[in-house]
């Protein structure tokens, strides 16, 4: 189909967790709150305010990539209640 994006969420999930547990010496403390968007293919990521703001920055350097989005110094980005 053409532009659609076929992804293996449980592989995306897997290779950001990877790299998110790579990038947290380095992210925490300091950037504790912040969202962080990981495109897994690189390892490059982007840090803003929200999900929309990091992920914002994310399309600006891949925009047909997905993202695995984290908050930073927490396990979820967001909770349900």
């Amino acid at each position: 189909m053409e532009g659609t994006l076929a992804v293996n969420k449980e592989q995306l999930v897997a290779r950001g967790q990877e790299i998110y547990q790579r990038l947290k010496d380095q992210l925490e403390p300091g950037h504790n709150g912040k969202i962080v968007a990981i495109e897994v293919e690189s390892g490059d990521y982007f840090l803003g305010e929200s999900v929309v703001e990091a992920g914002k920055k994310a399309r600006q350097k891949y925009p047909d990539k997905p993202f695995y989005f984290v908050k930073v110094g927490f396990p979820t980005v967001h909770i349900r209640r």
